[in-house]
């Protein structure tokens, strides 16, 4: 198309093909590219730059869930992946699934809430992958229980494994991120129960509104570093975590007949907006945090 103005600035954000001199007037001709697609657009299709840095991958719980489709989506755009779950057998087989597209794929036995192990942890997958550029704190346990009945030890497993192990974690990421350079980035799994409360998750709830209190933290922090970190917030999803709830009579179909989209979401539904915000693709985004849930949180009635 054609833009004529007297001046010689084009459209903001706007890259002109070419200029023409026209009796006082600039004319200038442009595809309607932005100077933000001018930058991308030798890099291949949004399949590539879905795959973008091609570093390695971090992800906790990664034997089933949400961390297993994770891994999955990251290794069918190429990422290397190193999975880390308390179920051995369960991590071997998500790597054996990441391997079977044609990546690295590391699967170890790690304990999450042991923070004692998990510099030494870091370390050996970033060996085994050849690089660390992404991580992706997806190991939680439920916590279930109302304050009255509040057990010590659950709330403490709890917040040890989805609170505190996400911020012992990203404090060893440093190192391996530096040295896969500019584009590393962090996701953190919070919940809508992070956002609003639920009565019968105390502990899930002050841990997931935990997280997203670290992600802001830790986006300002590795900011300087060039590295961005950012939060998904599920709402319902089928997985073995939310299995003993969806047993009881008629918990499902309530949950999906409140649910905007009528249904509660698959793993992979999940784990497509974790692989996009890790990929340059979500290059300008950081501290910030995204509801996946079907439009339940949209809903004031929940």
């Amino acid at each position: 198309m054609q833009i004529s103005r007297p001046d010689a600035s084009p459209t903001p954000g706007c890259a002109p093909d070419r200029t023409l001199e026209t009796g006082g007037r600039v004319v200038w001709e442009t595809s309607g590219m932005t100077n933000a697609d001018a930058a991308v657009s030798d890099i291949g299709p949004t399949s590539d730059r879905l795959g973008m840095p091609g570093t390695g991958v971090l992800v906790t719980g990664g034997g089933s869930g949400i961390g297993r489709a994770t891994a999955v989506a990251l290794a069918e755009v190429g990422r290397p992946v190193a999975v880390w779950d308390i179920d051995g057998a369960g991590a071997e087989e998500t790597a054996s699934m990441c391997r079977a597209l044609g990546v690295i794929a590391h699967a170890a036995v790690v304990d999450v809430s042991d923070s004692s192990i998990i510099e030494e942890a870091v370390t050996a997958a970033a060996e085994s992958l050849g690089s660390l550029g992404g991580f992706v704190h997806a190991a939680g346990i439920s916590g279930a229980g109302v304050v009255d009945d509040l057990d010590e030890e659950v709330w403490d497993a709890t917040l040890n494994i989805n609170l505190r192990a996400a911020a012992i974690i990203c404090r060893y990421l440093l190192v391996p991120f530096r040295a896969a350079g500019p584009g590393s980035a962090v996701v953190l799994i919070s919940s809508i129960e992070g956002l609003f409360g639920s009565v019968m998750l105390t502990a899930y709830c002050a841990s997931k509104g935990g997280v997203l209190g670290v992600m802001r933290s830790l986006a300002q922090r590795y900011a300087i570093e060039g590295f961005r970190v950012n939060a998904v917030c599920p709402g319902a999803v089928a997985t073995p975590m939310l299995e003993p709830a969806f047993a009881l009579p008629g918990f499902r179909e309530q949950l999906e007949e409140r649910t905007p989209l009528q249904r509660i979401s698959t793993p992979d539904e999940i784990a497509r907006p974790i692989r996009f915000l890790l990929s340059g693709e979500a290059s300008f985004i950081t501290g910030a945090h995204l509801t996946v849930d079907g439009g339940l949180t949209a809903v004031t009635a929940i």
